[in-house]
């Protein structure tokens, strides 16, 4: 990869910027997962407390329906149930938590109106109706919670190969590729250094030759024999 880096001064600037960047979107990305982390761990509580209370109201609902049946016979009990059930509408809304958009189910509402008349149904099976209405709350609770969980859980999973990519991958490639035309230029700048060392002893030792040749011609002459009286 680092072979196909041109090994000049502006790559080495490009390429520092830009582990300086990876190295800022892997932190922040760490704040954002250990964030969503705690979150999760918060929803983890909210849905045991959520699937606790769907055993409880399955419980109560189903004894309820037990007696109904005993007081009030199948038949009765039947009759009145296919009156009772009717589409539950869900109310959703988006919330976005820390940048990821989380589905947030709203209870279910359910008319104080009976589908039927009290009339003919006991005790019993009024007490099983309103028994099974808080089962079907505690049934979306549940979902509730726990597609919020899947939803985050999702999220951290992403956010985590996306931490380890850039500090496994792209960082550690960046700084191959910086290492690599370091290296580069560093060699070049060796390299003209030598260059330039033997231009100067060059130009040196033709101005110490100049300087010699200079001495030779502007010399000062030989003494000649002294004339006698």
């Amino acid at each position: 990869m680092a072979d196909n880096v041109a090994p000049t001064r502006s790559n080495l600037l490009q390429r520092r910027d830009q582990v300086k960047l990876a190295i800022r979107g892997a932190d922040l990305l760490k704040r954002k997962r250990d964030a969503l982390i705690g979150e999760f761990f918060s929803l983890v509580k909210s849905s045991l407390a959520a699937r606790r209370q769907l055993g409880e109201a399955s419980r109560e609902a189903y004894f309820a329906l037990f007696l109904a049946n005993a007081w009030d016979g199948p038949e009765t009990v039947s009759s009145l149930a296919l009156a009772e059930s009717k589409k539950v509408e869900i109310e959703l809304k988006m919330e976005n938590i820390f940048g990821v958009k989380v589905p947030q189910v709203q209870p279910a509402e359910f008319s104080d109106e009976l589908p039927f008349s009290p009339v003919g149904a006991g005790a019993s099976t009024l007490e099983a109706a309103s028994q099974f209405r808080k089962l079907v709350d505690a049934i979306i609770m549940v979902a509730a919670t726990e597609t919020r969980l899947r939803r985050i859980g999702e999220e951290i999973k992403k956010t985590n190969r996306r931490v380890n990519a850039l500090e496994q991958l792209v960082i550690p490639g960046i700084n191959y590729e910086i290492r690599h035309i370091r290296g580069v230029l560093d060699q070049r700048a060796l390299e003209e250094t030598t260059v330039l060392k033997r231009i100067k002893a060059k130009l040196e030792s033709k101005d110490e030759k100049r300087e010699a040749k200079g001495g030779e011609l502007f010399g000062a002459p030989e003494a000649g024999p002294t004339p006698t009286a």
